[in-house]
């Protein structure tokens, strides 16, 4: 996959291309079958692009209104390449491109950028002040050689047995309640932390279960709690017990996201990790002693021993 910058690359894009413009934060599965759509229109000979904003223009128009980063730019990349996309655009939030009228970057795509097919989304808005919508796009593709075609949104049944349309919007929601695999569910794949792992209070080392400690940066954290994850460590996969909070059992601290790697013995000081988040265990908890606590810590790495393994993405199919 090659990657482009800025509206000067997104015109030396070839001519003929299945083309989506959108966040893809997430890259959850309505993001997928956008991409799908793409390859089918141009086939296995043609060429899929996609682009996207970095980071989101909220962060500079209305920085209170930003939404937490889904997925770190560099494992937004690695999806792309995978799901078979063979340019991706990072547009920055820069005047050049947040001053554009709708009318302006359709006319910018229709002449200079000329793509086969235009990909997008019921909800898909773009422009300054979101002025392009996808019944404008209609109208001013009509007649052109600029094909629109639109994906409905994608519905799932989460685990609640409700069925929901999938939404950047709603993984947040979900994961702001440590519902992380029901966001699985709307994204096709487990939900991915992604830190470098830093000092932390060595407590765990202490009471002989060593973490690793992660800063997330901007991305969004799950809520407060114990979990199952993985990680992948040298082609090695690791079961890891997740723990984000507080550690309320030592006092006050600033919140941690500390995981233990079951298995694992080595330094991971300064390494990049990703954790694959796969179910929920528990809440934090304030234990009368330190040998309470690691009563319970040994369950915890039982049920994530156990449990590691489980894809919670199919548990329920989308509809």
């Amino acid at each position: 996959m090659q990657v482009l910058s800025g509206l000067n690359e997104l015109t030396s894009l070839p001519a003929g291309t299945a083309l989506s413009i959108g966040n893809f934060d997430g890259l959850h599965r309505g993001h997928r079958l956008i991409l799908q759509t793409c390859r089918r229109l141009v086939g296995a000979g043609g060429k899929v692009a996609v682009v996207t904003f970095e980071p989101h223009p909220l962060t500079v128009l209305r920085p209170e209104l930003a939404p937490p980063r889904l997925t770190p730019p560099s494992l937004k990349e690695t999806i792309l390449q995978r799901a078979g996309v063979d340019y991706l655009v990072v547009l920055p939030p820069e005047p050049e491109v947040l001053n554009l009228t709708a009318e302006a970057f359709w006319a910018m795509l229709r002449d200079q950028v000329r793509p086969a097919y235009l990909v997008e989304g019921e909800e898909f808005n773009f422009g300054k002040g979101r002025g392009g919508t996808i019944h404008k796009l209609r109208e001013w593709a009509r007649g052109t050689a600029v094909k629109l075609e639109v994906v409905k949104a994608v519905e799932v049944a989460l685990t609640d047995l409700s069925v929901v349309r999938i939404s950047s919007t709603l993984v947040r929601y979900l994961l702001a309640f440590g519902r992380v695999r029901d966001a699985a569910i709307c994204l096709g794949r487990a939900y991915v932390l992604e830190g470098k792992v830093v000092e932390g209070y060595r407590r765990g080392r202490q009471i002989g279960m060593p973490t690793a400690n992660l800063d997330c940066g901007d991305q969004l954290v799950p809520a407060d709690g114990v979990y199952v994850g993985r990680c992948e460590i040298e082609a090695r996969m690791y079961p890891a017990a997740v723990s984000i909070g507080r550690m309320p059992t030592f006092g006050e601290n600033k919140r941690q996201i500390e995981a233990h790697l079951i298995g694992f013995d080595g330094d991971l000081y300064g390494r990049t990790i990703q954790l694959d988040m796969i179910d929920w265990i528990r809440d934090q908890m304030k234990f009368p002693s330190i040998d309470q606590l690691k009563t319970r810590m040994a369950r915890d790495l039982q049920w994530t021993a156990e449990r590691a393994s489980f894809d919670p993405s199919t548990q329920i199919a989308a509809l």
